[in-house]
């Protein structure tokens, strides 16, 4: 075989290697207004990204608390079912947006239906989602 047809080879394979990781979710387009009708009729629930330290200064009453830092390549399938199932639509937020996109990219890759969301909690907050009470544990 020609060398210039192993390189092609070669390269194809590599592109097809890298391309998983060259995907980037973008932020969903869904209004707060829509999301909130979303969790609110149980056709969606908020997975809430940020750090412990965040989630016990304040979160959304109903959130699944998934920090961005337990979602690595040791976190088994079964782990991560036993706290997120698999079946559901999920809207992931954070502060401001970032820690959401890598949590969506990690969790869409593994087969969920996320939709990511700029707005953060404080945003949340103030479009009407509600507070969870301070003495509750995360989920």
């Amino acid at each position: 075989m020609p060398a210039s047809k192993l390189l092609s080879i070669a390269i194809a394979t590599l592109a097809l290697a890298v391309a998983p990781s060259l995907h980037a979710i973008e932020f969903t387009e869904d209004s707060l207004k829509t999301v909130k009708k979303a969790v609110d009729a149980e056709k969606a629930t908020l997975v809430d990204v940020r750090s412990q330290k965040e989630w016990d200064k304040g979160h959304v009453d109903g959130a699944i608390f998934l920090p961005v830092t337990s979602l690595t390549d040791e976190l088994d399938e079964k782990t991560l079912a036993k706290t997120l199932p698999k079946k559901g639509r999920y809207y992931i937020h954070c502060a401001v947006g970032i820690r959401a996109t890598r949590a969506g990219e990690y969790l869409e890759e593994r087969g969920y239906e996320v939709k990511v969301l700029k707005p953060g909690y404080q945003q949340l907050i103030e479009a009407g989602f509600k507070k969870a009470e301070e003495k509750e544990k995360p989920k």
